[in-house]
């Protein structure tokens, strides 16, 4: 069920294509768990429905940057942030629930994997951006030579970075059938957006409607 090969040409894919013709806004859909389990394109669904978080994440992270935006500006790129960032920790759970049900009883006694795979997935999903951006960067005609340079010896890292990561993700998953490890779905708790927990939240509640 999982390819780390597969995965990574997946993600290359779509980020190429999003950025040639930029999808809808919204988040994409993403199957049922049980669609997910039951058949290879519908994971493939949900792997994308995570990359398009960290797609959408990424470039509002960008705008954030920008040296002219407006403090409400600045306040509306924060809150798309925080949602994006709560959606992809979300998918994250999701791939690893499809995969542990993939990978039927595991041995208790195995060594403990200290990574998901989904969590695998997502450092597979920023790097595809990074090479991308990257690559960009190697042929931006505005730029030097040793702007030029800089960004090759920064991409053959990447590559090599992501290389080693889906090799480690391949072996992780044959492992994880041959009953020699094991991985467990790691909760990631986030407190920020949950109005009960962040303390800014429950401290300052939102005006009446009569005021």
């Amino acid at each position: 069920m999982l390819d780390a090969a597969h995965i990574t040409r997946l993600q290359d894919q779509a980020t190429a294509d999003w950025h040639n013709q930029p999808p809808p806004p919204g988040p994409a859909a993403p199957p049922s768990p049980h669609e997910a389990a039951s058949s290879p394109e519908s994971f493939d669904t949900l792997l994308l429905a995570h990359h398009r978080a960290n797609f959408d994440l990424w470039h509002e992270e960008d705008q954030a940057r920008e040296p002219g935006a407006s403090d409400s500006r600045i306040t509306q790129i924060k809150h798309a942030i925080d949602s994006f960032n709560q959606r992809r920790n979300d998918l994250v759970e999701s791939i690893d629930r499809i995969l542990l049900q993939a990978a039927g009883a595991q041995d208790s006694a195995a060594p403990l994997n200290s990574e998901s795979p989904g969590l695998m997935i997502d450092r597979l999903s920023v790097l595809a951006l990074k090479l991308y951006h990257t690559e960009e960067e190697v042929h931006r005609a505005s730029a030097t030579e040793a702007h030029h340079q800089k960004n090759r010896d920064r991409l053959a890292l990447l590559e090599e970075q992501r290389a080693d990561l889906a090799h480690c993700l391949g072996e992780l998953w044959q492992q994880v059938q041959s009953g020699t490890r094991r991985f467990k779905l790691y909760r990631q708790m986030k407190m920020y957006n949950d109005p009960e927990l962040n303390p800014s939240i429950y401290t300052h509640p939102p005006p009446s409607a009569s005021s």
